[in-house]
């Protein structure tokens, strides 16, 4: 594992985007990981060790998250701004086609990527996200996202990570703990907090919160896709993976018992399911 970085620019400045760099820089293969709203590249450390042996695997910080730059702008955290980012690390990696697994809205990004003309996506893995997100879904992530709590021990921000994320499943104590050392920031007093730029929520205020309908960007994709959906998931429903099987690139789908939003991808399980389908295509 390296930990690499490359420089992109938004509507006010240059930021840089910290990724870790996983396998064989001239490898036949690329896969690029993208993580969750409050997440980090660091999530996929399992599955980036399981894929390194035939891939390069990429998996980056989204600006204001783990080590890449917070912007300077609450209203420059957007999806134009990480699409651009993206393509600026696809660039980076000189990679010609690649494949992308997206873990909710790093699936967002993927997704409307793979949806472009000409897009150098080749397959696609969507971790528990589609086109359609219920408001109720959004309100409850919006309850958490941008709070800014602090916290006296990184134990006591790893109780915090078990209770907001426990619908992520049963998870081992050294996965909780792998989150919790990769997704804290020291403060000045000591003291922790989480590894996020709290204006990332800034668009989760902007007016009341809707139902988010992307079916027209899922209608335009063309890449083989699999979806993996927790059984429980509030933000992927079991009736909208289904409406994927059946329009648009007609995805294969994979529920996974026991979990909802969203599969934590750090049990051996779900990671063979998705070294499997790549390596099948």
């Amino acid at each position: 594992m390296r930990n690499e970085g490359v420089l992109s620019l938004n509507p006010h400045g240059f930021h840089r985007i910290a990724y870790t760099d996983w396998g064989d820089a001239a490898a036949d293969r690329t896969v690029i990981c993208v993580h969750a709203l409050t997440r980090n590249g660091r999530d996929f450390d399992r599955l980036a060790g399981a894929l390194a042996e035939d891939w390069r695997v990429a998996c980056p910080d989204i600006a204001g998250r783990g080590r890449s730059d917070w912007l300077a702008h609450g209203a420059d955290y957007n999806y134009p701004q990480y699409l651009a980012d993206m393509t600026m690390l696809i660039a980076r990696l000189g990679a010609g086609a690649v494949d992308w697994v997206g873990t909710s809205m790093g699936g967002l990004i993927g997704m409307m990527l793979a949806a472009q003309p000409g897009t150098p996506i080749r397959r696609l893995v969507l971790n528990d996200v589609g086109p359609f997100l219920p408001k109720a879904a959004l309100a409850r992530i919006a309850d958490y996202v941008g709070q800014d709590p602090r916290f006296a021990t990184l134990d006591e921000l790893e109780a915090y990570l078990r209770r907001v994320h426990a619908p992520f499943g049963p998870l081992s104590d050294e996965a909780w703990r792998h989150m919790a050392e990769h997704g804290h920031r020291r403060l000045e007093d000591g003291g922790f907090a989480l590894a996020y730029d709290p204006a990332i929520a800034q668009a989760f205020r902007q007016g009341a919160l809707q139902d988010m309908d992307l079916w027209h960007v899922w209608d335009a994709v063309r890449c083989p896709v699999l979806i993996q959906r927790g059984a429980e998931s509030d933000l992927l429903t079991a009736d909208i993976a289904t409406e994927m099987t059946r329009r648009g690139p007609r995805a294969e789908l994979v529920t996974i018992p026991g979990v909802g939003h969203a599969p934590a991808l750090m049990d051996a399980e779900q990671i063979a399911l998705v070294r499997d389908w790549l390596v099948a295509r």
